[in-house]
């Protein structure tokens, strides 16, 4: 196979292939998808490895592919796509140095085109060719079917204010917490506590604040949005009050909403 001047380094972006597939996690899926213009299933027709002098940048162990592959279904896009598409990956070599053979195989692809030449995409990011399975293929669609149906939440940026206030009755309080966004929009944490109750929490995404609010369920948007991107801890200017009670209990609160909202899983 001749191979067809691609992408210059810097425009292809070439990333790593797993040797043994760790499959993404929900986040990943997202910030692929959010990278991406195309999002396909492809099976590889033909590859060929550069030559060291081509792919000076190759990490050790590693060998950089040439991929020609035929798309079998489009499942997102912002672009038509023809019947092939080429790029390139890294990938581990094998015991002799030599490229691991992928032809014939079938891979979900998270790619953005190159301007100017039709045909010829580069990887989104690390992890954006993934092994072909029925299984990851539900988790992709369910993830691009809530980028394009749901109203993505606010990108949050950090916390403005805090404050906690006690009740009329021993062990009753509630926090609200105010956070900042790249928008500007309003997004708050509310933690209202209840003598002999469990704590309750919710998230506001209106000027709203609603001590009906809920959590919200996992693996959604609305998830991602605060258990990716709020602080790991309450900074010490957004407190409204002087006092140390009313401080501690804000905290306490705030690691409470972390703790349930789960960590930001990245597998790759």
């Amino acid at each position: 196979m001749a191979l067809m001047p691609l992408a210059n380094p810097a425009q292809a972006q070439v990333v790593a292939g797993p040797a043994a597939p760790i499959e993404p996690s929900y986040v990943e899926l997202v910030e692929l998808a959010l990278a991406a213009d195309i999002v396909a299933r492809v099976q590889i027709d033909d590859q060929a490895t550069l030559r060291a002098e081509r792919a000076p940048d190759v990490a050790p162990g590693k060998v950089r592919i040439y991929a020609e592959s035929i798309t079998q279904a489009l499942l997102g896009g912002r672009i038509a796509i023809g019947e092939s598409l080429a790029f390139l990956v890294d990938l581990p070599a094998d015991a002799r140095g030599r490229a691991p053979k992928l032809k014939k195989q079938v891979f979900l692809i998270f790619a953005r085109s190159v301007e100017g030449r039709p045909g010829q995409v580069y990887l989104a990011g690390q992890g954006a060719m993934q092994p072909a399975t029925p299984a990851l293929e539900q988790r992709v669609r369910q993830v691009l079917t809530q980028l394009a149906e749901s109203a993505r939440p606010p990108v949050i940026t950090g916390v403005r204010e805090a404050m906690s206030v006690p009740g009329n009755l021993v062990g009753e309080s509630e926090t609200q917490i105010f956070l900042e966004t790249r928008s500007g929009d309003p997004v708050s944490l509310s933690v209202i506590r209840r003598p002999g109750m469990t704590a309750q929490w919710g998230v506001s995404w209106t000027d709203i604040v609603d001590q009906a609010a809920r959590p919200p369920q996992a693996q959604t948007l609305e998830w991602y949005a605060l258990a990716c991107f709020l602080p790991a801890d309450l900074p010490e200017d957004a407190f409204i009050q002087r006092d140390r009670e009313s401080r501690d209990r804000a905290r306490e609160d705030y690691r409470m909403v972390l703790g349930q909202l789960g960590p930001c899983v990245r597998n790759n």
